[in-house]
């Protein structure tokens, strides 16, 4: 070896051939980013992107947070007589169907938003959502029609399901794949702005029409205006999706697979939209979704959902005093949500994301505490308390999750894992809590569910790698002019072994 050493040394032709062989090899595992291959994003373009995902998620979770609002009157319209508790029951039972038919949404909408484009699946979930929303809103009570008003009911909540489970997905990855990379946190944090302002349009409507309208006004036909809004909403929401085009990295990939299958002679060489591939080879990233999720998901529901039918039903709360506090709360979250972005910008979304699981794990039964004495300044320090834990998942979520997965999988992956997670434990969260209570009869039920879906938080934010200023897999950088492109480009130190 020392002599064959000595020889190529010796020799300037086989030193020659010996650079050339490595810089070929090192080109292949390596290549140099030229200056066409970094995305230089359009600030228009990011801003109607933003919008339209967020619009969306609001108007998905305006639906959600309806129902949740009404559930007790959902319980009288459309289930027999019987006790309260029951009913209440029934219908949050009603609530979770639309969970579990979500994976299956997400199993068809994600893989076909890798094949087909982000854009052309969020206008479909956005007409069905519209639609099974809308519907709910003109169902005949159990009083007209008996059997068949719960059953008319649980149909149209579970289209509402199947079309969510291609909405998160598809809205996070959107505005993900649109956004510069060292503000990724600080666009992706107007998604989860727009489910505070669905809460906040739900929660606010369902008040006034609670206070114009009194108990009686609102089982007789008041509850049907908040469902028969989601339809014009639905309308703007599709005129903007339509609006937009693909996202960069989206057409990127599409013209990589054209040139791919040209050079196979036709033969599909792309993984896109395979969801044997997203299981068979991305299960770890899967399970590591699936338990953030489910952390984020249960934690949110209580507060958001679950929380006004708690104070009522549990401490015997008025409803709209009940509503009022919740409201406050959430304004004062939309208040602070994007600049919770721009510190999982700064500093990474490992400690934002630890801050929330911490702060529920460790407020919980305080805040729970202090809202079981009744006072009005008591149970708005209690919900701060978790609204602020919420806050900083809600702020930096949208971004960690897309990062989690490359961008030929990317919608297909967060669809399957955010919706197995959402349904195995976000839309069950207030049935669960509801029987829970039922079979103890202890109030800090609540408190101890987050406590526990805050423990495997923890544990999940601690395997998860830091992915803030960072290209999305599968991605070239993104940046927000062409001078950066440029420094990255001439940031590249070619290798001295050249």
């Amino acid at each position: 070896m020392a002599d064959h050493g000595r020889e190529t040394a010796a020799d300037p032709e086989a030193v020659k051939r010996h650079r050339d062989l490595y810089r070929i090899i090192n080109r292949r595992k390596h290549p140099r980013l030229r200056r066409t291959d970094i995305t230089v994003t359009d600030e228009a373009a990011i801003k109607r992107a933003v919008k339209a995902a967020s619009l969306g998620n609001a108007m998905e979770w305006f639906d959600f947070g309806i129902y949740s609002y009404l559930a007790a009157t959902i319980g009288h319209v459309f289930f027999p007589s019987g006790s309260s508790t029951v009913q209440l029951l029934s219908s949050f039972a009603t609530f979770a169907v639309a969970f579990l038919i979500r994976p299956v949404g997400g199993m068809v909408f994600g893989p076909m938003g890798d094949k087909i484009g982000r854009k052309k699946v969020l206008a479909m979930t956005m007409i069905m959502m519209a639609i099974g929303t809308f519907a709910i809103g003109i169902l005949p009570s159990y009083a007209a029609i008996g059997f068949w008003s719960p059953v008319l009911l649980i149909f149209f909540r579970l289209v509402q399901g199947f079309s969510t489970g291609g909405e998160y997905g598809g809205a996070s990855t959107f505005i993900a794949e649109y956004a510069p990379d060292k503000r990724r946190g600080y666009f992706g944090s107007f998604l989860e702005f727009g489910t505070l302002a669905g809460y906040v349009g739900a929660a606010g409507l369902v008040t006034l029409m609670t206070a114009l309208l009194g108990h009686d006004g609102m089982n007789s036909w008041g509850w049907r205006i908040p469902f028969l809004v989601a339809g014009p909403l639905g309308l703007v929401g599709l005129y903007l999706r339509l609006r937009l085009d693909e996202t960069p990295a989206f057409q990127r990939l599409e013209g990589e697979s054209v040139h791919a299958g040209e050079a196979a002679d036709g033969v599909e060489t792309s993984a896109k939209g395979d969801l044997r591939k997203i299981f068979r080879d991305y299960w770890p990233s899967l399970i590591l979704c699936i338990a953030l999720v489910g952390a984020y998901n249960i934690t949110d529901y209580m507060l958001l959902s679950y929380m006004p039918t708690y104070l009522t039903d549990e401490l015997h709360y008025g409803e709209t005093h009940g509503l009022l506090i919740l409201l406050g709360v959430m304004v004062c979250l939309m208040l602070i949500i994007n600049q919770v972005g721009k510190l999982s910008d700064r500093f990474g979304r490992k400690p934002l994301l630890m801050t929330g699981m911490l702060g529920f794990f460790f407020l919980s039964l305080p805040a729970f505490l202090l809202i079981r004495q009744g006072s009005v300044p008591a149970i708005v320090a209690g919900m701060l308390m978790l609204g602020l834990s919420l806050v900083c998942l809600l702020g930096t979520m949208s971004a960690a999750l897309p990062a989690l997965f490359p961008t030929q999988v990317r919608y297909g992956s967060l669809s399957v894992g955010y919706n197995l997670s959402a349904s195995l434990f976000g839309g069950t969260t207030p049935l669960v809590i509801t029987a829970l209570i039922s079979l103890t009869g202890s109030k800090l039920v609540p408190a101890y569910y987050a406590m526990m879906a805050a423990l495997v938080g923890v544990v999940a934010v601690l395997c998860m790698k830091e992915t803030a200023q960072q290209p999305l897999e599968g991605s070239p950088p993104s940046v927000e002019t062409k001078e950066e492109a440029a420094e990255i480009v001439e940031s590249q130190t070619p290798d001295p072994r050249f």
